[in-house]
């Protein structure tokens, strides 16, 4: 039986500077080890597909493997499809549920792939297009940075998509493949980490130390005008062609929402690179400060507190 799969990838920040475990490490206290070593990818190995696949990101390509099961018990793995339609390095890659998987670039391309045919079902491009329609539109001096269009982290609850894009927030939905929410500029640095607590609620954080909490929300009516930012256009189709439908503006495109920041959580003196939720019972979160902080929910706790009050001045008959 297929008990675990491992995968490494290159270190996708500055603020990773310890190598990923490698497969042929000793490791006396584990108790998993490895079926098959896969040589020649140094990325990502993120899920299984259907059929007993599975999807590994290598460089601009993903290679999609087939785990074939012996008489014998013994287990063989298989090249079958190379997809090359990413431009540039893949960082990201996941599973969204038994029918698709997505992956991002660090050209800021995003793809939707339907994971049984393996056929591309949507591309979005991030690009940088300022709205001309605003007089107080941003001016940029020279190129962007290549790490403020990368796709840093993608995150999903099977019905949304939530991209790190450098420093920035973009929200799509699976469903309608189009932009739901975008925040041009969420962070000081670079997102390192996201995550959907609901439909309309979703939590960040960044090298610059911060954890951020925002909520999808409208934008401001037509006589107060926001920025489109650099979600200014995209296109769909396979990313070599150029043959779909022109291209759009985000502002042009009903029901775009924005992303309004709710909440800082402000402790950690380094670069926040992951956190865990625990829904009610908290959060936790690890930076390069060496510290886990535990956070959590003041308005719940003081409501426990005072119920516990009650019930003890119940118990003991008043004051």
């Amino acid at each position: 039986m297929l008990r675990w799969i491992l995968g490494g990838r290159e270190a996708q920040s500055s603020v990773e500077k310890t190598p990923v475990l490698c497969i042929g490490e000793e490791q006396p206290k584990n108790w998993f080890t490895e079926l098959q070593v896969l040589k020649g990818h140094f990325d990502i190995v993120r899920f299984l597909l259907p059929k007993n696949c599975v999807a590994a990101a290598m460089d601009k390509e993903i290679v999609i493997y087939r785990l074939i099961l012996s008489a014998d018990s013994s287990v063989s793995v298989a090249e079958i499809r190379c997809l090359s339609d990413h431009r540039d390095q893949i960082r990201a890659l996941i599973n969204i549920n038994d029918n698709l998987f997505a992956s991002g670039s660090h050209v800021g391309e995003l793809i939707l792939w339907d994971a049984v045919d393996l056929n591309i079902l949507a591309y979005e491009h991030i690009l940088w297009e300022e709205s001309q329609s605003s007089p107080h539109a941003e001016i940029r001096m020279g190129a962007p940075k290549p790490s403020e269009m990368s796709i840093q982290h993608l995150t999903t609850n099977g019905k949304l998509i939530l991209a790190a894009v450098g420093s920035g927030l973009y929200v799509y939905s699976v469903e309608t493949k189009t932009v739901v929410a975008y925040r041009k500029v969420a962070h000081d640095s670079d997102v390192l980490h996201t995550m959907l607590l609901s439909d309309s609620e979703l939590m960040s954080c960044s090298e610059d130390g911060s954890v951020r909490i925002w909520e999808i929300q409208d934008l401001p009516l037509p006589a107060e005008p926001a920025s489109a930012g650099f979600f200014g256009m995209w296109t769909f189709g396979r990313s070599g062609k150029q043959t779909g439908p022109p291209s759009k503006k985000v502002m042009d495109v009903p029901n775009i929402r924005m992303l309004e920041l709710t909440g800082d959580l402000i402790g950690h003196s380094g670069a926040v690179q992951m956190f865990v939720s625990f829904k009610e019972n908290g959060l936790v979160t690890c930076s390069t400060d060496h510290l886990l902080i535990l956070w959590k929910n003041g308005e719940r706790q003081s409501h426990l507190r005072s119920l516990a009050l009650f019930q003890k001045l119940e118990e003991n008959g008043g004051l």
